[in-house]
């Protein structure tokens, strides 16, 4: 049983657990303030509606609170811009969030989560110039590399933007890390190791695996009470996200092996919502299956 997780990259390299910090940057989204849509994603609920929650300082001091108990006193931490998209908006305003949200010494890591057409010159000199300072990763909302799913998630690009996007950031020295949805509806499991493969062969250095779940005030909840698409069985995303693993190259990084959702408007699969329970599952069944990252390109 092997997969490179990202827990075990961090300990080695700073020997220590590394936390992330959720912060948010305020953006807004194309796919919402009606470049490309105004409803979103599919499954985007719009959480937050885009307002800052304070300034940095404070939102950072507010997120060491969340997790002190388990950090301890000399933790470090990954400032995450994680809802909307983060490089959305003039590269000025965005250098004052990214700079105060890294200049923390405890702060070893900036990341932001972006669409990959929303990544204008003078951003990409921006993250560049703040990744000689400390490393920047940017993640990227692939999800799919299906047209017919990609249409349904109302994703709004096409994939050699997003394969653009990865070869710029790369080009400028930035860590990318993609994510994934299992789980989309009429996708396969081995159309989900085709994209699992792909993202494998993109250039991307990491990848985020998300299990598609419904939540209360998004167009997909409307699909889902209208009995038009069924979220995974627990067993079911499992074989799907072990075929995935074994689908990608070793040198990728595992960031996550699941998502879940709030669980006040979690409305399917109920299951995702008790997260240790779901991992527990997830790590037992790799040590089952004897589940070897990279094996099936062998």
């Amino acid at each position: 049983m092997y997969w490179n997780d990202l827990n075990n990259n961090l300990k080695a390299q700073y020997n220590s657990k590394v936390y992330k910090l959720a912060l948010s940057s305020g953006c807004t989204c194309p796919n919402r303030d009606g470049t490309l849509g105004d409803r979103g994603c599919i499954f985007c609920d719009g959480a937050g509606a885009f307002a800052e929650q304070g300034d940095i300082p404070a939102q950072l001091e507010a997120a060491r609170d969340r997790v002190a108990a388990k950090a301890g006193k000399n933790a470090k931490y990954i400032a995450y811009f994680q809802s909307f998209t983060n490089t959305y908006g003039p590269v000025e305003r965005l250098r004052k969030l990214y700079t105060q949200a890294m200049e923390p010494e405890d702060v070893v890591i900036l990341s932001v989560a972006t669409r990959p057409d929303c990544l204008p010159e003078e951003t990409l000199d921006l993250l560049a110039e703040l990744n000689r300072t400390k490393p920047v990763w940017v993640e990227l909302g692939l999800q799919t590399i299906h047209p017919a799913s990609a249409r349904y998630i109302r994703r709004g690009y096409d994939l050699p933007v997003y394969e653009d996007a990865v070869r710029r950031l790369k080009a400028a020295g930035i860590t990318v890390v993609t994510h994934q949805i299992l789980g989309l509806p009429g996708e396969t499991q081995h159309m989900m190791a085709q994209t699992a493969q792909y993202i494998g062969q993109s250039g991307a250095d990491g990848i985020k695996f998300h299990l598609l779940h419904v939540l209360r005030g998004t167009d997909l909840a409307e699909a889902w009470r209208a009995g038009k698409m069924q979220t995974m069985e627990l067993d079911a995303y499992i074989a799907a996200l072990e075929t995935c693993v074994r689908h990608l190259p070793r040198e990728i990084v595992i960031h996550r092996l699941t998502g879940d959702g709030a669980k006040r408007d979690l409305l399917a699969p109920l299951w995702s919502g008790d997260k240790k329970r779901v991992l527990n599952a997830i790590h037992s069944a790799f040590r089952r299956d004897d589940v070897v990252q990279g094996s099936a390109l062998m």
